[in-house]
């Protein structure tokens, strides 16, 4: 079970990760006009401000659902960032990005959720490597396995 405190962390580290997409963002007026633009980089940087902002309310209960709002802030920066960029390697430089800038209690709240399904398209593969990073530092920082 997550508690408050927990989600601190996450909810700071989320906000962190989708601030570096907020420019692309704040150029379009709100999520709905990024919809509506037909802009990518600009949906993508308005789904990592919300969940960012949402992550606040992540409920309790360790489901692959919840993994995604944990994540999204930083999956969707990154989508958004390589969509503005034209190159998919700025997504995962921005991943690496995430990863390395995360801190501690992020990896101790990964380390106890579920799996997520990978996705199949870039977005899915942003996520995953996203996860894994994410485990993978946990790992070697507190010697834990994931539950």
């Amino acid at each position: 079970m997550l508690t408050i405190e927990d989600l601190r962390p996450v909810a700071r580290w989320a906000a962190d990760c989708a601030e570096r997409a907020l420019p692309i963002f704040e150029a379009k007026a709100a999520h709905a006009a990024a919809r509506e633009v037909g802009d990518p980089a600009a949906a993508a940087s308005a789904r990592a401000a919300s969940v960012a902002a949402a992550v606040a309310y992540t409920h309790p209960i360790a489901t692959p659902h919840q993994v995604n709002h944990i994540l999204g802030p930083a999956a969707y920066a990154a989508q958004a960032i390589a969509l503005r960029a034209g190159e998919a390697d700025a997504g995962e430089t921005e991943i690496r990005r995430a990863i390395a800038l995360a801190p501690t209690e992020v990896r101790q709240v990964m380390q106890g959720m579920p799996e997520r399904a990978p996705g199949k398209r870039k977005l899915g593969a942003l996520f995953l490597q996203l996860e894994m990073g994410q485990l993978e530092m946990g790992q070697l920082e507190m010697g834990v396995r994931r539950a």
